[in-house]
């Protein structure tokens, strides 16, 4: 990972985390753990990134949290997509990609003259 990945991860991560979560419920670990398989292991989420940004979704209403068994029978936090965050994910999934569509264009372009 390049030293810049950490700021573009904090820029994505919300994102990735409604993604995520548009495939079911899911606790914090599994969720870090989809964001790093989904990559190819090229991201990786800590709990100190993660909680935060988990928390300030569920205070804007794209995600609900509620009480669980972990799959090692074990009491977790599982958070699920709301229609609000359905929705978004729309719209921040838009919007990535025109942005990353103008790094692309802009990383193809001529030179300047």
């Amino acid at each position: 990972m390049t030293p810049s990945a950490p700021d573009i991860l904090r820029g994505t991560l919300d994102l990735l985390i409604l993604k995520a979560l548009s495939w079911g419920p899911a606790h914090g670990y599994a969720i870090a753990r989809w964001i790093e398989q989904a990559t190819g292991d090229a991201l990786a989420v800590g709990e100190g990134s993660l909680y935060p940004a988990l928390h300030r979704l569920e205070e804007r209403g794209w995600i609900e949290a509620s009480w669980g068994a972990s799959e090692n029978n074990r009491r977790a936090k599982f958070y699920a997509l709301t229609r609000r965050g359905r929705v978004q994910l729309g719209v921040e999934t838009e919007s990535w990609r025109r942005y990353a569509a103008a790094v692309f264009a802009a990383l193809d372009a001529p030179a300047l003259t």
